[in-house]
């Protein structure tokens, strides 16, 4: 294993762990205030914002390691959150409004296709290292 496969899985384990916490948090809460009345969508939007809030210190300075600096990061970790809402509602109202999947299931499910995007995004995009000086011996 390269270095830099060895660094991304360790990205990958450290944002894993980020957002799964974050995640579990926000998914009983959405399960709580849904049971309680709460339109899913409805539901989905208020935790969603407060998640990727949340997250955002964490993934910049734990998961990704980013040293740089934070206006423009924190813009694209927006516009990155902004995407991932409206795959995240596409996706549970189409399966379950249109399709009448059960919404419990489809948000779950939902919660696991945004992570992947996110990560991906937030790693080339949002909180890229800089490509390593490569030194060759004359």
């Amino acid at each position: 294993m390269t270095p830099q496969s060895c660094a991304s899985l360790a990205q990958l384990l450290r944002y894993g762990l980020v957002g799964g916490a974050v995640n579990l948090g926000g998914y009983l809460l959405f399960l709580l205030i849904t049971w309680l009345g709460m339109e899913p969508k409805t539901a989905m939007t208020v935790l969603y914002i407060a998640g990727a809030v949340a997250g955002f210190w964490s993934n910049r300075n734990w998961t990704f390691g980013y040293r740089g600096g934070i206006a423009g990061p924190a813009f694209k970790y927006l516009a990155a959150h902004v995407c991932g809402y409206l795959l995240n509602y596409v996706i549970l109202a189409y399966f379950a409004d249109h399709l009448h999947f059960p919404y419990r299931v489809v948000q779950a499910v939902a919660i696991l296709v945004v992570a992947v995007f996110l990560f991906v995004t937030f790693k080339f995009l949002v909180f890229p290292r800089p490509d390593p000086i490569v030194r060759s011996n004359p």
